[in-house]
């Protein structure tokens, strides 16, 4: 500094001469005059050069405030005084507070451009996330509301529920007063749901790996008697033997030489070679109604056919139990009042072998069901002993059948013995050039619904009017005919490149699933006595329910990827109808509400996959859980059998809660460090049942 610091005297001196005390002070007075001028212009200079001097002050410049260490004025901005300390932190703070005002009027100006800028699908993707996240919070908050309770394990079902399917109660159903067949029809409600878990039968095995599975079935695993099996009834029902702990099917049949006679015989019929030429026909699938135990679809598995098989519910000898515990397709369905869950031209063939259908019934309505699933240029085979009737009354059932198929535009193509086979028109015209009154009329747009759920049966001809009007014999054959062209995508309003990312984003799929499954299962689960597993991953599965099926994306990867499995493919009434197409490319699949129980019975599946499926069921008007989901879930899958979740990690988190109630043995996966996805590989117990000695 330009001034001397300010330096006095320690003390004030003290004398007897009062006189020398008043010169002491008047010389005190001037000098300290003198150096305030001096001070005065020191402080002027340093304003100039130093402007900020104001907020960080010299501690060793001198001030006319307070004293210092040496009894003398001190500046206040000097952080040793208490004083100075809180006017110090006094303007801090409003620094402080002035930088966070201008940057948060920054962030908001450049929050504001960037929203601007964002995309709507960014935009929307980060609030489904957020809402997701909130949904996941909120259950949380609910189970730790709701204490320990909440997170009990699932008590056990009785007995009785071993081989039950829900919302097909024939005795409560008559006792509301149907009969005449439509006890059989299918009531679902909130008395449909189970909060238990579904044991297996005392003596349940685990299948016979596939193919010895297809030909051979423990007894203990399904609801039949030795009379059951011995008794009459469809035709591949008596091509099967029973002995002490397993039922094998065998080609025994009285009247013919064998199923595979049989399909060759319908192949000659429709002017083919045989059986392996139904292909080249045009068929790929076949709705079996009433299909006995299955024989029919498993010999023409092999030709690259597959086989649907429906048939009523039934509390024991079930067709359609003991055809799945085969490893062949099948579902409970019923033509005796309402519309099967399938869309309209959805199969290649049906085939009714003595099937229990009175197609004379109820003025062809079953018939006209017949033809609303059937394919332009599909076929209708029909084997009864109405078909060769000698007395009157069979013989004026079967021309009002013969009669009524004709109206529907079905062309006889032969007839031998009791087997019957019309093929469907591929003409539109048909129906137009008919006589007048002859026949059904064409649904009209208010009542030709693709794709209806259990509506009841319609007294019209369905499907006229579909842009998926295309005869089989004109569609590329199998396997060809999964991957559809552009004009065929063009009908559900996709893009070819699309269609073609989703599949081979399924193709990888499926190897990363592989590559997770393979070392669970078979570290899990070591070799059984008298068993060699396989080499990983040809047989670990072989029903498989996909619950979300979307393009059937999953079933066609599988296939390509050399997998011994057929897959349910299951299209969520509540999203997206693309069931159509999945029928189209070649697979089997149905409409379904996972608010209700699954037309199957308990055990039915090896592997349950569901992606994105939680997240469709959140974003509906919830009518169910989570956990009745997994319930029902837990109900038609096998002892041992395996769970795939692929969903939003919050979501998935949720379900694994859930898990520990349902005594499932569950890990979360992440899929890749960038994604949101997560899966849930979920394994269900094998728990046997107590023998009660009595």
């Amino acid at each position: 500094m330009s001034g001397p610091l300010y330096r006095g005297a320690s003390g004030i001196r003290i004398s007897g001469n009062s006189n020398d005390l008043w010169d002491s002070q008047m010389k005190d007075k001037t000098e300290k005059e003198d150096l305030d001028r001096n001070r005065s212009s020191d402080q002027s200079y340093l304003a100039l050069r130093f402007p900020f001097r104001v907020f960080f002050p010299d501690n060793n410049s001198p001030s006319k405030y307070g004293n210092g260490e040496s009894g003398f004025a001190s500046d206040p901005f000097i952080v040793g005084s208490p004083r100075s300390r809180h006017k110090l932190t006094l303007l801090l703070l409003k620094l402080s507070l002035a930088l966070i005002v201008i940057l948060a009027l920054m962030g908001s100006f450049w929050w504001t451009i960037s929203i601007s800028t964002m995309s709507r699908g960014q935009i929307v993707h980060n609030y489904r996330r957020l809402q997701e996240q909130l949904v996941s919070d909120l259950r949380d908050i609910g189970e730790l509301s709701l204490g320990s309770s909440r997170l009990q394990e699932f008590e056990f079902c009785s007995e009785e529920s071993e081989n039950y399917a829900p919302c097909f109660n024939v005795s409560e159903n008559l006792a509301l007063g149907y009969s005449d067949g439509s006890e059989n029809t299918r009531l679902c409600g909130q008395s449909s749901r189970q909060s238990c878990l579904v044991l297996p039968p005392v003596n349940y095995r685990i299948p016979p790996r596939w193919p010895t599975g297809r030909d051979i079935i423990w007894v203990a695993n399904v609801k039949i008697t030795a009379q059951e099996v011995l008794s009459s009834g469809s035709l591949t029902k008596r091509m099967m033997m029973l002995d002490e702990e397993q039922i094998s099917f065998r080609s025994v049949s009285p009247m013919f030489d064998g199923v595979e006679d049989y399909s060759h015989q319908i192949a000659e019929m429709i002017g083919l070679r045989n059986e392996s030429n139904f292909v080249q026909a045009g068929v790929r699938t076949i709705l079996d109604i009433g299909c006995g135990y299955g024989s029919f679809g498993a010999h023409l598995f092999s030709k690259q056919l597959i086989t649907m098989c429906i048939a009523n519910y039934e509390p024991s000898g079930s067709q359609v139990q003991l055809t799945l515990e085969r490893g062949l397709p099948a579902m409970i369905g019923s033509f005796n009042s309402n519309q099967l869950p399938y869309p309209s031209l959805s199969f290649d063939m049906l085939h009714c072998a003595r099937c229990g259908i009175d197609w004379d019934l109820k003025d062809g309505y079953f018939l006209i069901e017949a033809d609303r699933v059937l394919k332009p240029g599909g076929y209708f085979v029909w084997t009864s002993p109405l078909t060769n009737a000698r007395n009157k009354e069979n013989q004026k059932r079967w021309s009002f059948v013969r009669d009524f198929a004709e109206n529907l535009c079905w062309e006889m193509l032969s007839q031998q013995d009791e087997t019957v086979v019309w093929k469907k028109t591929s003409k539109r015209s048909c129906y137009s050039s008919r006589k007048p009154g002859a026949g059904p009329a064409t649904c009209n747009k208010g009542h030709d619904v693709e794709s209806p759920y259990y509506r009841p049966l319609q007294g019209c001809i369905a499907g006229t009017q579909s842009r998926r009007w295309i005869p089989i014999q004109e569609k590329t054959t199998w396997p060809s005919r999964s991957h559809l062209n552009k004009t065929e995508l063009a009908i559900y309003g996709l893009h070819p490149e699309d269609f073609s990312e989703d599949a081979q984003n399924w193709k990888t799929t499926v190897t990363n699933y592989w590559s997770v499954l393979s070392p669970i299962i078979f570290s899990d689960h070591p070799k059984r006595p008298g068993e060699e597993d396989p080499s990983p991953p040809y047989n670990i599965f072989r029903n498989v329910l996909d619950m979300n099926a979307h393009f059937g994306g999953f079933n066609a990867a599988l296939l390509e990827a050399g997998k011994s499995a057929w897959v349910m493919n299951v299209v969520p009434t509540s999203g997206p109808n693309y069931l159509p197409l999945i029928l189209d490319r070649g697979f089997v699949g149905v409409l379904h509400d996972w608010c209700e129980p699954f037309p199957t019975y308990p055990r039915s599946y090896d592997l349950v996959h569901a992606e994105g499926l939680l997240t469709l069921q959140t974003h509906q008007q919830r009518r169910c859980t989570m956990l009745d989901l997994f319930t029902e879930i837990d109900r038609v899958l096998r002892p041992e059998g395996w769970i795939i979740i692929r969903d939003t990690a919050p979501l998935v988190e949720s379900a694994r809660m859930l898990t520990t109630r349902l005594k499932w043995d569950a890990r979360v996966i992440e899929i890749e460090s960038n994604s949101d996805d997560r899966l849930l590989i979920c394994q269900k117990p094998f728990f046997k049942k107590q023998v009660v000695s009595s």
